[in-house]
Order: structure tokens, then sequence, then C-alpha cells
């Protein structure tokens, strides 16, 4: 058991968690229960900022200043040395509590300073850039405000790290509830301009993303908070020494084995953002996109991101521990990585479904205007934008599943030790999601961007599955796949049940009246997954309401 929070240092090895093969569905509800929170209060957020900015070059502009340092966060912080430090720290912390503190410590302090001094390095260069190139007011703007917005990068990455450190040590909480900040910060931020008369969101843009940056800082302050009396920090870092090069040799394939979706959205957002950045034309014919095409991307990609953050990630967040301890036992590990298959696609699914029939709706319903006031500039997307990003929308939700069940390999690959599997595999999809997204934006513009997208993280996925077997020797056997049966025939009754109400619920003019009938949708939705699972007597249900992991068996 945890002991309180004011136990003192010397008793910290008392104070390990004590996880069985079935906290995997505890653990995973608790942090999608907090995640939940915070991604609805991220739509609210989306939901405001889409009224500041709309489907505009200011929307694209923030975009990209928003997802850049979000890229490092999810490589480094949440991503590559996550991933290579949390298995030693968990070893260390269940056998040598004080060489598990000087690991920490020196994890930590390397982080801060080379985020920091790419931090520096990456500010002078795009100053060197507004500086010396050819005057171009919108590339100028989108710098400018990428520069405000990128310290938030070593602040959140440190944070991500303190997180994982939380939950290694039982602690899954604290760090789900973190986001909760960011987005109370940016959401205080956004409000007022909906009250000042004239507000320009070009400047207002700024204002935003030093709120993003202060969240930050309120994260890394807040998990360290949550990890008194669990961790003694120290200077005294020479016994993890060597311990440290070896998570470094790790981590650059874990960048690009866990980093496959992220990269991919970034090779994304430049491609969207080239007519901000360079111009209209390529080669001296027009670009297949325009300067609202990176804000028609980033809405879009928040609203699949829901399920994913939501659910997918957290059983591949609450999974990773357990797997790390139970490494050297192929059996326990087999069985905990199917356990951990069935939670992500229990829930992958039925999300996937859902977004493809309920999406064009929760895209009008967050993102077209309504209210924002005589003197705001911007009332949220145009008609064009609406389709646009209803059309992005279903091709990134294909892939749900796909992208949860991604992480969770990937990481059992980590929890082995293994790096360059993922790495090889992962290289592959860059290299394909690059080649298929250059082809598909002529005709389908930024709709190609999110189909290729999700059609490499279903190739990742086949390949993953196929390189568990052969190299950690795990052979998926998940009760004769009746438990997948179930679960697709499901997700496709709930599907046959949404389009049903679609047919005989029209799409109201108001926006009161659609947003009622998203409301509709989704309680439906769920409802006739709920019951389906109740029906079938599915175990995955029970592994996410259970109070207490005996009650799993």
């Amino acid at each position: 058991m945890t002991k309180p929070d004011n136990t003192p240092s010397d008793s910290l090895p008392d104070q390990r968690p004590n996880q069985s093969d079935d906290s995997v569905g505890k653990h995973t509800r608790t942090v999608a229960g907090l995640t939940l929170v915070s991604r609805v209060m991220g739509m609210v957020r989306d939901l405001i900022t889409a009224r500041v900015f709309g489907d505009t070059a200011v929307g694209s502009a923030f975009g990209a200043a928003f997802a850049i340092p979000n890229m490092f966060r999810r490589l480094f912080g949440e991503g590559a040395l996550s991933a290579a430090f949390l298995p030693e720290y968990t070893r260390m912390s269940d056998s040598d509590p004080e060489k598990a503190n000087a690991f920490a410590s020196l994890t930590i302090g390397l982080l801060a300073l080379v985020t920091g001094v790419l931090t520096i390095v990456i500010e002078l260069g795009l100053l060197a850039v507004v500086i010396w190139a050819p005057e171009d007011p919108e590339r100028v703007y989108s710098l400018k405000l990428i520069m405000v917005m990128l310290p938030f990068m070593p602040m959140i990455c440190i944070a991500a790290i303190l997180g994982g450190m939380l939950q290694t040590l039982g602690r899954f909480g604290p760090w789900a509830a973190a986001p909760i900040l960011l987005n109370l910060c940016i959401i205080g931020a956004a409000l007022p301009f909906f009250w000042v008369e004239g507000a320009d969101p070009r400047q207002w843009a700024y204002s935003i993303g030093i709120a993003a940056v202060v969240s930050a800082l309120l994260q890394v302050l807040w998990s360290l908070w949550a990890l008194r009396g669990k961790v003694r920090w120290t200077k005294g870092v020479s016994q993890a020494r060597s311990d440290g090069k070896l998570m470094l040799a790790r981590m650059i394939p874990v960048i690009i084995g866990l980093g496959t979706l992220q990269l991919n959205a970034f090779v994304d957002t430049l491609i969207a953002m080239y007519p901000n950045w360079v111009g209209p034309t390529i080669f001296g014919s027009p670009y297949p996109l325009d300067e609202s095409s990176n804000a028609v991307l980033y809405y879009a990609q928040r609203l699949y991101q829901f399920p994913l953050g939501v659910f997918g990630i957290a059983v591949a967040t609450a999974a990773f521990p357990a797997l790390a301890r139970v490494a050297g036992d192929k059996q326990r590990f087999s069985d905990m990585l199917a356990r951990g298959v069935r939670l992500s696609l229990y829930i992958g699914l039925p999300a996937s479904v859902g977004l493809l029939i309920v999406g064009p709706g929760l895209i009008r319903v967050m993102y077209s205007g309504f209210g924002a006031g005589e003197g705001s500039a911007s009332h949220g997307f145009s008609e064009d934008g609406i389709i646009r990003a209803s059309a992005v929308l279903m091709g990134y939700a294909i892939a749900v599943w796909a992208y949860s069940l991604n992480q969770l390999f990937t990481r059992a690959f980590y929890a082995q030790n293994d790096t360059k599997t993922p790495m090889r595999i992962a290289l592959v999809m860059v290299g394909v999601n690059l080649c298929l997204n250059v082809v598909l934006i002529w005709k389908l513009r930024e709709a190609g961007l999110a189909w290729s997208t999700a059609i490499c993280a279903i190739g990742q996925t086949i390949g993953l599955m196929i390189a568990s077997k052969r190299r950690l020797g795990v052979t998926l056997v998940i009760d004769g796949y009746q438990p997948v049966v179930k679960i697709v025939i499901g997700s496709l009754v709930m599907g046959g049940l949404l389009i049903g109400v679609l047919m005989v619920y029209p799409q109201p003019m108001a926006w009161g009246g659609q947003l009622a009938r998203v409301a509709v949708l989704t309680g439906v939705g769920v409802a006739a997954y709920a019951v389906w699972s109740i029906v079938m007597k599915m175990d995955e249900l029970g592994w996410l309401l259970s109070r207490s992991t005996s009650d799993q068996k």
C-alpha cells in the first residue's frame, strides 16, 4: 500500500505500490476518468478559441505554434525519455529506492538542461529568419507566435517525466488531472476577447500563448507537490550515471518508435503551413492547400484525440509500469498485454464508428459561429471550413483503435528493453505517410493528410502485432478471439442504431438544436454499446468499472 504523503523519506522503500495483473483496468479507469474531465474542458477551450480565431490564417498560426512545443512534449516528456526512463525507474523503485532517487534527479537535471538549450537554439534560429528572411507578414506573425509559445516545451517535458514518476509510484490521478491547469489558463485568457470591443484575434493569440506557458510552470509545481514525501531529490547522482547513459542510448530509437503518430502529425502541420510560410504556389503551380488549412487540420485533430487521449492512451499509460514489472515472466506479460489489447479495442473500435457517424455534427456544434459579440472580429468557422474539417475528422476517425493499439504495443516492446523493433516499423510508416501525403492532398486537400495518417497507423498496428510474436515471443490468444468478435459486432450494432437516429432526426438550424442532436446521438451510442456489453457479459466493462482489482478476476 502507498503510505501517506507525510511519510518520512527514510521509509520510502515501503511506499512501493502493490500492483497486480488486474490493476490495469483500475488504473485505466482512474486515468480515463480524470482525463475525461480534462478533455471535456479541452473541448470547451477549443470551442472558445475556434471562435476567437476561426478558420483563418490566425487560426493556422496558433495551431502551428501550439503543435510544435506539444510535439516535443509527446516525443520527449511523454514519449522517448519517458519510455526509456520509466522501466529502469520502476525496477529501481522496487529494488533500490536510493538509486532510484539519484536516477530521477539525474534525469530531470539532464532534461532541463537539454530542453532549455534546445529552446534557446530554436528561438535564435526563428529570430534570424524573422530578421533576415524576405518580408512576409503572415510568416513573420506565425514565427513570432511560435517564439512566444516555445518555452512551454521544456517545462511541460519536465512535468511529463514527473508525471511518469507519479504513475510508477502508483499515483495515476495527479498527473491525469494536471492538463486541467492548461485548459483553465487558456480559457481564462481567451474569454475576455468576447467582451472587448474591437478585439483583434492576431494580438489576442499572444495572450493565449503566454497563458499556455504559465500553465506549464503550474503543472511542474503541481507534480512536484504531488511527489512530496515520495522522492528524495539529490545532487549525488554518480551511482546512476551508467544507467543514465544507457537511457540516453535508448532514446533515439524510442523517439521514432513511440512518436510515429506525433511525427506524422508534425509533417502534416508542415505541409498544411506551406501557404503561410512559403506561398500559394509550388514549382509554379497552385498549392492545393490555403492559409486556413492548418486551422482546419488542427481543430479536427482535436476531436479524434478526445477518445484517444481519454481511453486509448489511458490504457497504455496504466499498463506500462505493470508490463515493466512482469517483463521477466513471459506468461504474465502475455496475459497482461492481451488484456490491454482487449481494453484498447473495446473502447477504440466503437469510438471509430461513433466519430465516423457523429463527427460532422460534432464539428458543426464545436466550431460554427455563435454569440461572439458585436465587437469581435471572428465568429468561428465558415461553412466551407466546417465541411473541410468534417472530411478531415472522418479520415482520422477510422483508425482511433489503431492509434490506441500502437501506444500499447510500443510500450510492451519498451518494457522488454527492445527499442529498435518499434523504431524500424515506425521509420517505414513515416516514409509511407510522407509519400501518401504528397499524393493525396492534390485530390482530398487537408483530408488527404488525415487518411494518410490513418492508413499508416493501421499498417503500424499490423507490423507491431507480427513483431510482438517474433521478437517478444508473445502469442495473443484472446480466449479464442470471441471477445474481439463481440467488440466488432457491438460496434456495428451501435453504428446501425446511430444511422437510424440520423435518418429520423433531421439536422436543426439553430445551434442549440444541433447540440441537442449530437447529445442524443452520443447518448444512444453509449447506451447501446453498454447494453450490448451487459447482455453479452463482456469482461472489459467489468474491468473498467470494478473498484477493486480482486473483482476483476
